[in-house]
């Protein structure tokens, strides 16, 4: 795959239009960062309860009001501890990660990856800047493909937060991350308090050991499940941006978490990156499967983290 369609091979095909305008709750963070008036966004009554029944009667039965079974992020067994290898294999999944689908589509057809980081309210999902999450969107943690109940929910997308200088090439690479707020469940409960939730941090250095975990879509990967792959990180030349090289991670893939520090037992590490960067995440060519990046968390991300938390729109000079 060349050009075009290389670029949103990490993301898939699902063309987004306006992104959400509600209600957001404001923390007051002592930050030199502009004002605004909060994401891109629209009026409308979409919810996690909608989210459910879109997703259909038979299958979303229960898939909010009973997630997750207790308050904690438990369900499946931890997975087992990976070394670095050079593809990613299946796995169950874990709480904290999940996919991105939007009304008009079956959720078998998600189209990015995102991950809940820790936040005031418990309500923040960050994905790939590229996958331009819009209206009518929904998150589904630990993602189980073709089930009737989905473990821990789903859960509507209410604001999202995207750098306006972002791009899929040149400097604007560097700022291909994005955060989106979440609707609470239909027993009033915010994400993170099912699912636990990642630790935004600095990224320490261009040289790092992660666990990537993320959902390759149904038509790159007929399994439809969760794939992870433990990797060291080099340098993207000439850019602000990780480099990391394990065979797997196809379209549905972009905005998958990269981790260091990662727990077995919580299933939570601390979120250094997100796959995404140049071209949406990888080069073009034959090696567009294998080789992946990540633009580095550094002050703008914060920014932006703050910018989602305080509902401001984000404005740079």
């Amino acid at each position: 795959m060349v050009g075009v369609l290389v670029r949103f091979s990490r993301w898939g095909r699902v063309r987004w239009v306006r992104a959400v305008l509600a209600g957001l709750y404001v923390v007051t963070l002592a930050a030199a960062v502009p004002r605004g008036a909060g994401g891109h966004g629209r009026e409308g009554s979409w919810s996690s309860e909608e989210a459910r029944r879109f997703w259909g009667p038979t299958r979303m039965e229960q898939s909010l009001d009973g997630g997750g079974g207790d308050d904690g992020a438990g369900g499946a067994p931890a997975p087992a501890a990976q070394g670095i290898t050079g593809s990613a294999r299946h796995f169950d999944g874990v709480p904290s990660v999940g996919v991105l689908f939007s009304v008009g589509e079956d959720m078998r057809d998600h189209h990015c990856t995102a991950s809940v980081v820790h936040s005031p309210k418990g309500n923040l999902i960050v994905t790939a800047g590229h996958c331009s999450v819009g209206s009518d969107a929904a998150f589904v943690p630990d993602y189980r493909a073709g089930a009737d109940r989905q473990p821990y929910g789903v859960w509507a997308v209410d604001r999202a937060f995207v750098d306006p200088r972002r791009s899929d090439t040149g400097p604007g690479s560097d700022l291909d991350f994005a955060f989106a707020t979440l609707r609470p469940d239909g027993r009033g409960r915010q994400v993170e308090r099912v699912t636990g939730a990642n630790r935004l941090v600095r990224t320490p250095g261009y040289v790092n050991r992660v666990t990537v975990i993320g959902y390759p879509d149904a038509d790159d990967d007929p399994a439809d499940r969760a794939i992870r792959c433990t990797a060291m990180t080099t340098r993207l030349d000439d850019r602000r941006q990780l480099r990391m090289r394990c065979d797997g991670y196809v379209s549905g893939t972009s905005g998958s978490p990269w981790l260091t520090h990662f727990d077995e037992r919580t299933k939570t590490g601390d979120l250094v990156g997100v796959l995404g960067g140049l071209n949406g995440g990888g080069p073009d060519g034959d090696e567009s499967a294998q080789i992946s990046y990540s633009p580095v968390n550094d002050d703008e991300i914060f920014k932006l983290y703050l910018d989602a938390i305080n509902g401001r729109e984000p404005q740079r000079a």
